[in-house]
């Protein structure tokens, strides 16, 4: 009972002492005494979850006072009380701004780092550990030791002491600054590598040999590290041409026609994201999946319909489909125009699909593109499960190697014709809704992956799926690696020729497959 009791009193006394200091800052009359009040708040309650409230506030200028000197702040239309967090029901006449100035902010900012350091939010933590790290100070040196020896978390604690090694960099001597300069060599972050640099220009600096290592060995972490960014970024734009080419592949392989309305099938299935994100604005979270299937089915029927109306007459003219067929690219671009206004449109990322997983300083990998990679071999999956392991695959895979004993044998193929050309636009509408999330969708949005998706299909091999996937994710990677030193658009024209040779040499692709050419 004595212990409650000591408790109770102790919690009392807390809540007055803060509802106090929180008084002085409400009724200094001038910035000083502001300052003060902020340094009395920080020094006696910086443990205090409170405390990152009414400086988060007062920074962002939303910090007000009442008539009673009470601290409020503003949410949207609310005015809430800070010491109780309940809304209170007075008009903004009724309260007066905190004003504070710049310096004000700085301290603020210091503050609010401190004050986040000792959240129980391991995320805040990190933040507020990488925001002290931007802008360590040696009077934070007491404060770091402390923070670093109580903390648990290994990240938290890596930048920590990485702060501990800037300042023993910097302001100590003799085996503890060595000892440090060593240390930051192992550290990515561009605060390290600026205080090396910085010790290594001057003059009379006792570990010039140590400080010139370190910077080589932060050097050749970020050329590795680069390296790995560029394939990653490679392996993410192969991902979007194997999606971009796999339908291609199928309906190219099977019939020989040149689809080049095959782009817009593509723009189709990201204008279908778009529509449904603004049908169902409060289901973004789930609007890229609610749209794959329905993306699918669209551009499957749009395929489907071209094939039934227009191509099953020009199987034989190869010339007149690809005409016909890029007629029919520009009604549909002329359509989305029509309907949705020439303009591109944003689609929203789902908050799943943001931001990225930070492996150092230097590597982030980005999620969407993760997603997309992922996504894109699960697509590959299925469309090879199709041809292999079904019916229809097995009678796709017989009219393409011959047609007309295909047709002797029962099988409809001009049902096949249809049902190949639907998938192969199916999974065009599926990459749509994939490049959605890379870029904004507009009525050309398809045309910039036409001449990618053929380059893909006859590099890997006509109607080869393997060969698809081999040859996309080829390209995507030689793209990436090229474009940092000839720019984006050479890297397009060496690609094309480096495509051009290689067909010169192997017409049928790195693999080929008999089809009806083959026959011949």
């Amino acid at each position: 009972m004595k212990k409650i009791c000591i408790a109770l009193l102790v919690m009392t006394a807390v809540v007055f002492g803060f509802e106090e200091s929180l008084l002085k800052l409400a009724e200094a009359e001038n910035f000083a005494q502001k300052e003060a009040a902020i340094e009395e708040l920080s020094n006696e309650y910086k443990n205090d979850e409170r405390l990152t409230v009414v400086f988060s506030q007062m920074l962002s200028g939303a910090l007000y006072k009442t008539a009673q000197n009470s601290l409020v702040y503003q949410n949207g239309a609310d005015i809430i009380d800070i010491l109780t967090g309940q809304k209170l029901e007075i008009s903004e006449s009724q309260i007066e701004k905190i004003t504070i100035n710049n310096k004000l902010r700085n301290v603020l900012r210091s503050k609010l780092t401190v004050a986040n350091l000792a959240s129980k939010n391991v995320k805040t933590r990190l933040n507020a550990a990488k925001e002290l790290l931007l802008s360590v100070n040696e009077k934070d040196y007491e404060l770091l030791k402390d923070l670093t020896a109580k903390e648990s978390d290994k990240k938290i604690k890596e930048v920590l002491s990485e702060a501990l090694s800037v300042l023993n960099a910097k302001f100590k001597s003799g085996g503890e600054q060595q000892k440090a300069i060593i240390a930051l060599g192992d550290s990515l972050s561009p605060v390290a590598l600026q205080t090396l640099n910085e010790l290594n220009n001057i003059e009379n600096m006792p570990y010039k040999k140590e400080t010139a290592a370190a910077i080589q060995k932060i050097e050749n972490s970020k050329k590795f590290y680069s390296i790995l960014e560029t394939l990653y970024f490679g392996l993410s734009a192969g991902s979007i041409l194997l999606l971009a080419a796999m339908g291609l592949a199928i309906t190219f392989g099977v019939m020989r026609v040149i689809n080049m309305a095959h782009g817009e099938l593509i723009m189709l299935g990201a204008y279908t994201t778009y529509t449904i994100q603004q049908i169902m604005p409060n289901f973004i979270e789930y609007s890229v999946i609610i749209a794959i299937p329905i993306a699918f089915l669209i551009s499957a029927l749009a395929g489907i319909l071209i094939e039934r109306l227009v191509l099953r007459h020009l199987y034989t003219r190869p010339l007149e489909a690809l005409l016909a067929t890029f007629g029919i690219s520009l009604l549909l671009q002329q359509f989305v125009r029509t309907v949705y206004s020439p303009l591109n449109k944003e689609v929203k990322t789902p908050e799943w699909m943001s931001g990225s997983f930070e492996i150092n300083s230097i590597l982030s990998l980005t999620y969407n593109r993760f997603y997309i990679i992922i996504f894109a071999l699960m697509v590959f999956a299925f469309a090879l499960f199709v041809m292999k392991k079904t019916s229809l695959g097995l009678k796709v895979r017989a009219v393409s190697q011959n047609r007309s004993m295909a047709q002797a044998m029962g099988i409809k193929t001009n049902l096949v014709d249809a049902l190949t050309f639907g998938i192969g636009s199916g999974i065009a509408g599926i990459a749509g809704v994939a490049l959605s999330q890379l870029t904004n969708v507009g009525p050309n949005l398809g045309q910039a992956y036409i001449v990618d998706s053929f380059m893909v299909v006859v590099f890997g091999g006509v109607g080869n799926l393997w060969g698809t996937l081999i040859g996309a994710l080829t390209l995507g990677e030689i793209n990436k690696i090229i474009e940092p030193l000839s720019g984006a658009v050479l890297a397009k024209v060496i690609i094309l020729i480096v495509v051009i040779l290689f067909i010169q040499k192997r017409p049928r692709g790195l693999f080929p497959q008999k089809g009806r050419d083959a026959e011949e």
